[in-house]
């Protein structure tokens, strides 16, 4: 079939990729030329070129002539010009929920599904660890590999993971969750549901946590965070619940370097030299594991050898005697969480501008650092979705900053805040990042964060 595929943004990528790959004919139109996009999105957009979609950018004005069938993303306003005249055509409208039954016939193995606010991809990396360790060929996709997580799964479709793997473990975003709607999820697992991203939905909790339980109604088995007991109760009596320090189906313990985990009539303890969330997000993950069946052996093993993840509290090194961490928590809950296992150091603290597709709330994070005796703070104005300095947006988290005792420091990019880090640190200091853009795009940010990092360093010494 010949398919027009509108736009050459998030959904649509993927679409016009995977029917490109099943031998349609495809051609992806957008107003914007294929400069205009941020970088890893052209590279993308020029490797579905090699591989033989038709790069119709910029068209003002697309023909729907000579096509049989039409993608059009759920962000196309209606009274777009295309929507119009794809309205008066004949064309077969291909629905997300079309595309996701697609997508769910060419996975032949079991799918795990993992979503949340927050431990979304330290829980999917950590179930993975299990299952291999269990001996599983698994296929993981996570925002570690691909923010876009809907690309990385159509990739490895294109690429045959699919058919080389025991189990598939999927972390499902919420625009994922959108795209991929019809899966045949074995187990779903819900690690918690914050406010955050409700920008992208009109600014309702109700609506961003109707996304969420998407992956409850696709799940066979479901497990959640019992945070999460009210929402899910009304929608699933069969759901598994799983916490640290309360009584539910999986219980998690903390002990000194050690985590038991109880549940039914049996417990064992790990093992365990990670910090912070990685206990609770060990639960969920091990109550995944022990749910589909592997043994209690493997999960030790696999927890007593689990180092972490990078961006997730990563000890990136020491430079010029001062330690540096790097960890992506951008919410009031996994900032805290941060802050609290670092209270006793002395600190210098950079920050990321903190809205990516969402808009987030920067005197919140002003207020929750002024609790902490921290030295310095840099805040980062460089929004990486716009590609524009914000220097408002900074200066937003520094003014609700009312410690006196913490010096502040507006820059235009993470680069810069990085190396000024060497300028108000000294010897025995850690220096810790945190924000959301590792996790939106952590090549990119982790790049610049080293080159800032180093010039730093040499030029402070």
């Amino acid at each position: 079939m010949n398919y027009l595929v509108v736009g050459a943004g998030n959904a649509s990528r993927p679409v016009a990729r995977l029917l490109n790959y099943l031998g349609h004919d495809v051609v992806v139109t957008d107003l914007k030329d294929i400069s205009e996009f941020k970088i890893e999105f052209q590279r993308s957009l020029i490797e579905m070129e090699k591989e033989g979609v038709t790069l119709d950018m910029p068209n003002k004005d697309p023909s729907t002539d000579g096509f049989d069938a039409v993608y059009m993303p759920p962000t196309l306003p209606d009274s777009a010009p295309i929507a119009q005249k794809i309205q008066k055509s004949n064309l077969k409208i291909l629905t997300n929920e079309d595309f996701s039954k697609i997508v769910n016939d060419l996975i032949p193995v079991d799918i795990i599904g993992i979503t949340g606010t927050m431990g979304k991809t330290t829980t999917t990396f950590i179930t993975t660890s299990l299952f291999k360790q269990a001996g599983y060929k698994v296929w993981s996709c996570s925002s570690l590999v691909n923010n876009l997580v809907s690309e990385a799964i159509i990739d490895g479709i294109v690429k045959g993971k699919s058919e080389e793997c025991d189990i598939a473990i999927f972390e499902l975003p919420h625009g994922t969750i959108g795209l991929l709607d019809r899966l045949d999820i074995k187990i779903g697992l819900l690690t918690n549901i914050a406010e955050d991203h409700l920008s992208e939905f009109g600014g309702s909790l109700e609506k961003y946590q109707q996304r969420k339980l998407v992956l409850e109604a696709m799940s066979e088995t479901f497990i959640s965070n019992n945070s999460c007991r009210d929402i899910i109760e009304k929608v699933r009596s069969d759901a598994i619940f799983y916490a640290l320090g309360e009584d539910v189906d999986f219980k998690g313990s903390v002990g000194d370097k050690s985590l038991t985990i109880e549940y039914g009539e049996n417990e064992f303890t790990t093992p365990f030299s990670m910090m912070s969330y990685f206990f609770e997000n060990s639960v969920a993950a091990s109550a995944v594991a022990l749910t589909y069946g592997i043994g209690k052996e493997d999960i030790i093993d696999a927890l007593t050898e689990f180092k972490g993840l990078p961006a997730h509290m990563e000890d990136v090194g020491d430079y010029n005697g001062r330690k540096v961490i790097l960890d992506s928590a951008f919410l009031y809950d996994g900032m805290k969480i941060t802050l609290d296992y670092f209270k006793d150091e002395s600190v210098v603290l950079f920050l990321d501008h903190f809205d990516t597709l969402s808009v987030r709330d920067k005197e919140e994070v002003g207020q929750l650092i002024s609790g902490y005796d921290i030295k310095v703070v840099i805040a980062s104005g460089f929004n990486e979705v716009t590609q524009c300095v914000e220097l408002d947006a900074a200066q937003k988290i520094l003014d609700a900053v009312s410690n006196p005792n913490i010096e502040k420091v507006a820059v235009e990019n993470i680069e810069k805040a990085a190396e000024l880090t060497f300028k108000y640190s000294e010897p025995g200091d850690i220096i810790l990042h945190m924000g959301p853009l590792i996790a939106y795009d952590r090549l990119t940010t982790v790049d610049k964060i080293i080159k800032g990092l180093e010039k730093g360093s040499k030029k402070y010494e």
